[in-house]
């Protein structure tokens, strides 16, 4: 079964930075693309990032590029969000996915980001 345990949330204020994690398991993390999304009370579910496993390229929503960094270690079967300069709009509850098959971040950044399973980690960003 694929799980995702997502860490690293909190309370942080504007300008400030933090950096999510998620360890995967129940699949071959290596071949997978990972990504990150984001659900907020009263908004739309959006893809934040995503990474592919073949080469490592980076993808993100025009709303947090170039202030969110994505990364991965395979070794560690881990995905890691670097959030900086944070504001207010990007509070929400944070989710790690995969997609479904092996096609990397172009062809599945809109069907990896349909559904947010797991716990996922709230960020709060405020003054």
């Amino acid at each position: 079964q694929v799980q995702f345990v997502e860490s690293g949330g909190g309370l942080v204020q504007p300008g400030g930075s933090l950096r999510l994690s998620c360890a995967a398991s129940g699949f071959t993390f290596s071949s997978y693309a990972m990504g990150w999304l984001r659900q907020a009370p009263g908004k739309e579910r959006e893809g934040v990032s995503c990474i592919d496993s073949t080469d490592g390229s980076t993808y993100y929503a025009h709303s947090v590029k170039g202030r969110f960094t994505i990364s991965r270690d395979d070794a560690r079967n881990i995905v890691y969000l670097q959030m900086d300069n944070l504001k207010p709009e990007d509070s929400a509850a944070y989710y790690c996915v995969t997609e479904a098959l092996p096609l990397g971040c172009r062809q599945s950044w809109d069907l990896m980001f349909k559904d947010a399973w797991g716990q996922g980690t709230q960020l709060t960003v405020s003054s």
